[in-house]
């Protein structure tokens, strides 16, 4: 299981690590390293919510993720994507970002440092909607019942996410960015990203009618033998290129941090497309693993820990506004919080089986049910 699904990720860091050998020698090899490191640790969250998304979709459209989708996250994120913000923040054209990146990566750093603010207002905003509307949804279980039932009340007000989004991002523009327009700009177009992308995949995925050319849901039946969710309808057609859509733009949102993050290690654009290309490969077979394994459907508690991460990473994105926050703080906030969500739900499924009841409060407060059997198949179940 750990070499099928992993196996990938071992070959490019072979692969990784001896073409930065060669182009940077040992100091480059032990830069590349510590990026890629650096990726792991911060994107830990994003492949949690990944594979809670990634089992929704049809074999084609995981296919597509795991193969089209880690070219974008590699190539397009870790290398275009910062030579476009150069670009257009600094106003010249790729050709002029791309000679600079290399021939004067210091200044190349220093400009995409400027662009930061734009950057995280976006990326902040984009995963700050999807924070609030999970915390904002009723759900039968609770990680955090002290808060999370509150949340969930509240949140039953129409659009509650959007102010709340809105007016965060109001504050922190009006009270700390030195060109407010830009960053409210920014703000709402991560807001619009989030709402657009996230609202055509779920009409799609939940429309399940057959439009004429194939493109309809499919119930999958459980197959013995296998994990994850009974019986799920995967999404096909229109619905799993949104769904798809949505994956490469909330790894772009996730990505910002370590992109940004990786020029306080090294300004060389190769070493960094190396050493987080090394730590994307290394997200997505987690992805994988975590989707065969079923892990989200044992360990309950898990999504929640990876949403209040995201929530965490979103403040520390639009607080970077103002003021640095070191990459160490985010990293260790979003690895702090699924660590305690993954011991809470052991706690849990250890009381369980020392037989207590459904509905059972535990010594946390939170409300116990008894977890259904899951099985079905897709993808990466290895059927």
């Amino acid at each position: 299981m750990i070499l099928r699904t992993f196996g990938w990720s071992f070959a490019i860091t072979g692969l990784g690590l001896l073409a930065a050998l060669l182009y940077g020698g040992p100091a480059g090899l032990a830069l590349v390293a510590v990026l890629a490191v650096l990726e792991i640790s911060l994107s830990f969250d994003n492949a949690v919510v990944n594979a809670k998304v990634l089992e929704r979709m049809s074999t084609f459209w995981q296919k597509i993720f795991l193969t089209i989708g880690i070219a974008i996250a590699v190539f397009g994120m870790r290398l275009l994507f910062p030579l476009l913000i150069v670009g257009i923040t600094a106003q010249m054209t790729p050709i002029e970002a791309f000679d600079l990146a290399f021939n004067d990566p210091k200044e190349y750093a220093h400009r995409m440092h400027e662009a930061y603010p734009t950057i995280a207002a976006f990326g902040g905003m984009f995963l700050m909607m999807l924070f609030l509307d999970f915390v904002f949804e009723e759900r039968a279980d609770k990680w955090l019942p002290w808060l999370e039932r509150p949340l969930a009340r509240i949140g039953k007000l129409d659009q509650l996410s959007v102010v709340v989004a809105a007016g965060a991002l109001a504050l922190v523009a009006g009270l700390f960015a030195e060109d407010t327009g830009q960053v409210m700009i920014a703000g709402v177009l991560g807001m619009v990203t989030y709402i657009l992308v996230n609202g055509l995949g779920e009409l799609f995925s939940q429309g399940g009618e057959d439009d004429g050319d194939g493109e309809e849901e499919v119930k999958v039946p459980a197959v013995k033998g296998t994990t994850g969710p009974n019986g799920l309808v995967l999404a096909t057609g229109k619905a799993g290129f949104f769904l798809f859509l949505y994956l490469e733009v909330l790894d772009a949102s996730f990505s910002f941090d370590g992109v940004i993050g990786a020029f306080a290690i090294s300004t060389d654009p190769v070493v960094i497309m190396l050493g987080l290309g090394i730590g994307a490969m290394y997200i997505r077979s987690l992805t994988v693993f975590l989707v065969r394994k079923g892990t989200l459907h044992e360990y309950v508690y898990l999504e929640h820990g990876a949403h209040w991460a995201i929530g965490a990473l979103a403040v520390c994105m639009l607080i970077s506004i103002a003021v640095h926050v070191p990459e160490a703080i985010t990293g260790g906030l979003g690895a702090g919080l699924i660590i305690a969500a993954f011991l809470s739900s052991v706690l849990r499924n250890r009381r369980e089986r020392n037989g207590a009841s459904p509905g059972e409060a535990g010594p946390d407060g939170a409300e116990e049910l008894h977890p259904t059997s899951v099985s079905g198949s897709g993808a990466l179940t290895g059927e």
